[in-house]
């Protein structure tokens, strides 16, 4: 997928911010660092059009990315180590799940997992709570170019078993450095932008 028109369209911490068309949205959700700014970059072929930080829990807004005209990509607040105090917090989880359980435009969830670690307690706490709510799931297992090859297989059938995933349910191994699994990514995206009327 080659992206040559994205721009920051929207920053949002409640219903009345978020974007008025009818476009598609695809969210990023996953633990603070895991990644989301990273991969998202990757996805659209920028270095820095989603702010990356070695500081978890920069991201504390809904931020919608529009990508062609054609979706957007929503970066939720990253949830687990962020340094700040525990009403911000709560203000953030709440902020998120008024959006997961009210945005019609919503079609798919990326769950993103650092492929170099078991999925933490939050995260198979996401993970059932968007499976609770039949959302679209696609694993995303990030940091994969800090594997060594023979690691690989073992890691991914580790969070596997945490989230007791079907074979069905969709992980994509991933690297923002070396690009794996952009495309693989994209082509399961365009599947539900087809669903608009849209083309692949």
């Amino acid at each position: 997928m080659i992206v040559n028109n994205v721009f920051l369209e929207k920053v949002a911490v409640n219903k009345s911010n978020y974007p008025e068309t009818s476009l598609i949205e695809i969210a990023f959700a996953g633990k603070s660092n895991v990644g989301k700014s990273s991969l998202i970059n990757t996805m659209i072929n920028r270095k820095n059009l989603a702010r990356k930080s070695q500081n978890p829990g920069k991201t504390r807004t809904i931020n919608f990315y529009n990508v062609e005209e054609m979706m957007y990509f929503v970066d939720l607040p990253g949830y687990g180590y962020a340094k700040a105090p525990k009403s911000e917090k709560e203000t953030w989880g709440k902020m998120i799940e008024n959006y997961l359980l009210e945005r019609e435009e919503l079609k798919a969830i990326i769950l993103l997992i650092d492929i170099r670690h078991e999925p933490s307690e939050n995260d198979v706490l996401m993970y059932n709570w968007l499976k609770h709510y039949n959302y679209e799931i696609i694993i995303v297992a990030t940091k994969l170019d800090k594997l060594g090859k023979n690691q690989i297989d073992k890691n991914i059938s580790v969070i596997r078993k945490k989230l007791n995933l079907a074979k069905v349910d969709t992980l994509i191994p991933f690297s923002s450095e070396t690009k794996a699994g952009r495309e693989e990514l994209w082509e399961k995206l365009l599947k539900y932008n087809s669903f608009k009327g849209g083309e692949m």
